[in-house]
């Protein structure tokens, strides 16, 4: 059987698309697994590297004089890797490297038949809107970039827009697997009198989600917003709950577990993903909430980022707010009626099976097997 290891630096049974490539190639393939947490799956073998290890460069001497590659095998991580995998390098036939942070080391695997890259990120504009960021970790960020992609078999990542950007800086032509959830097999929800509005996600400033609840303030009256939030920032949550102190339609619930998620967004009727462009990133997502709105038959209120727009319209699963402000969405919002949410929900009901998970990666497959073939 034909050898895969599959490394992240993540923590791979809490990673939903580290753990969609496991799924599909753990009878497929004789599967190893590198990353940190728990063996991700019974049917592979694990190697777990040691928590608090870090994979991101820390080191201000290497990184100010561009010594990259010491920054690079000089993070504790990449250490630990190294040690784990001596016995494994040239022994592996295909290395499924995830993000451009474990592509030094799945070259350095040296496996028999190749190397796949899944880029879960715009890698050299990630954290853009960090000032330091962009002094230190971009340009080594660009380095990773330029040094192992023309050196891989194949590439994938999640959206156009980040793909044509890695075409154009790079010269590689990825195709887009997109983070799509698993096909869930219900029916629309009729819409009611009351229309509920969810967003879902992690609550990070620079997606400005303090926009919504401005949108609530004279919303139509039995439009509810619910906030399902992941902490991320410190006081961020906070402040947008003592900003919506005085709407009593808009609440803030726990965050429930990822295997649970889509069930709790078939309780509502719009799940809204609006984000600012405030990084390149944000610009070209196309976020799981999207999909998981999908898989629960709700309709979806998204803002102008182009691969959003461009998905929402072709499949007629929502409305496109004309910019990413509370006017915009109130706008919209006001305009919503019953007949136009179920329209919504019954194109999403029709759209489940192309835009699932199960359709979408088999373009990993593909690519693995073009590997194998060689």
């Amino acid at each position: 059987m034909t050898s895969l290891t599959i490394v992240s630096f993540s923590t791979l049974a809490r990673d939903p698309r580290v753990q969609r490539q496991i799924d599909r190639f753990a009878k497929q393939y004789e599967v190893t697994t590198v990353g940190f947490g728990p063996s991700p799956h019974p049917a592979v073998r694990h190697i777990e590297l040691p928590e608090g290890t870090r994979a991101w460069p820390s080191s201000k001497k290497y990184l100010l004089t561009r010594r990259f590659g010491r920054a690079y095998w000089d993070m504790s991580a990449v250490r630990a890797a190294r040690t784990a995998l001596e016995a494994h390098v040239g022994r592996a036939d295909i290395v499924l490297a995830n993000d451009v942070n474990t592509l030094p080391l799945a070259l350095w695997l040296a496996p028999r038949q190749g190397v796949h890259a899944d880029l879960h990120e715009y890698a050299p504009r990630e954290k853009e809107h960090v000032r330091t960021w962009r002094w230190f970790i971009a340009p080594y960020q660009r380095w990773i970039c330029r040094t192992c992609l023309p050196r891989v078999d194949s590439v994938t990542t999640v959206s156009p827009g980040l793909a044509a950007e890695y075409e154009r800086e790079f010269g590689v032509v990825p195709e887009v697997v997109t983070n799509a959830a698993a096909y869930e097999d219900r029916s629309p929800r009729p819409t009611g009198e009351r229309i509920r509005l969810l967003h879902t996600g992690v609550a990070r400033a620079n997606r400005r989600l303090e926009s919504m609840v401005d949108a609530m303030r004279d919303a139509p009256v039995g439009m509810t917003l619910d906030f399902m939030l992941v902490p991320s920032e410190p006081g961020y949550i906070e402040a947008l709950q003592e900003r919506a102190r005085d709407l009593p339609a808009v609440r803030f619930r726990d965050p429930v577990a990822y295997t649970d998620l889509v069930d709790a967004v078939a309780e509502y009727d719009l799940s809204i993903v609006v984000f600012p462009p405030t990084t390149f990133n944000l610009e070209h997502s196309l976020p799981n909430k999207l999909f998981e709105a999908v898989q629960a038959r709700v309709g979806v209120l998204v803002g102008p980022s182009r691969d959003m727009a461009d998905l929402v319209r072709e499949h007629g699963i929502g409305e496109v707010l004309p910019g990413p402000d509370a006017e915009s969405l109130r706008a919209v919002l006001r305009s919503l009626d019953a007949a136009q949410i179920d329209r919504f929900k019954h194109a999403a009901d029709a759209s489940a099976q192309v835009l699932s998970a199960e359709v979408q990666i088999e373009a990993w497959a593909r690519a693995l097997d073009a590997i194998s073939a060689r």
